[in-house]
């Protein structure tokens, strides 16, 4: 049987990105140099009346979205105000290694941020000080495996990737090389120098 090639980010990783990160931070030793270990799609239906066929839904997008079939997850205890039992099913979760968690970052980062209406990037204040990065995603329609007019029900999801970077800079520099749009990579708009704004004052003046 052929084997199949790495998906392009992974090759990427392989080929530019370790060059990258180790000249950027000097890592002497080939294990220091950080990678993305895991990816975890989460999302959480509530406790409300048609929460069994929210939660089938939630099951259905993510399954798509990822290729991958997700499980349930459960509440760990009893919440009165919410109505919600200790074991009530609750959401669904997804955990991607390996090929599947490079073609779903590739798929996320160059083809579902992008359709994000206004994007400007993604906050730089989402890392959780030991290497991992989540964002949230308010519904599902950004992912091109989702048919717009068949959306039931708008789902959101909590989308975390876990690194073996040691700091939150070193985690940001390789999901930036990644490609991952922070929002203060944005370019913005040079101010002209003194003399040159006084340049451009007089030939408005002429």
């Amino acid at each position: 049987m052929a084997t199949q090639p790495d998906p392009e980010l992974l090759t990427e990783y392989k080929t530019r990105v370790i060059s990258a990160l180790r000249e950027k931070h000097g890592y002497k030793n080939i294990h220091e140099i950080p990678k993305v270990s895991k990816v975890v799609i989460n999302t959480s239906i509530g406790a409300g009346a048609d929460s069994k066929e929210a939660l089938e839904i939630a099951r259905q997008e993510i399954g798509l979205i990822t290729g991958q079939r997700p499980i349930t997850t459960i509440s760990k205890k009893a919440i009165a105000n919410f109505k919600l039992r200790q074991g009530q099913a609750i959401g669904a979760k997804v955990t991607l290694r390996g090929r599947t968690m490079y073609e779903f970052l590739e798929r996320f980062i160059r083809m579902s941020l992008p359709r994000i209406r206004d994007f400007r990037g993604v906050s730089t204040k989402s890392f959780d000080g030991n290497g991992n990065y989540t964002l949230g995603v308010s519904d599902q329609s950004i992912f091109p495996e989702v048919e717009l007019d068949k959306i039931k029900r708008n789902i959101g999801f909590d989308i975390t990737i876990v690194t073996t970077a040691r700091t939150n800079e070193e985690a940001k520099s390789l999901l930036s090389e990644l490609g991952m749009p922070f929002a203060d990579k944005a370019k913005k708009p040079v101010a002209p120098k003194p003399e040159e704004q006084q340049e451009v004052t007089a030939e408005a003046a002429a």
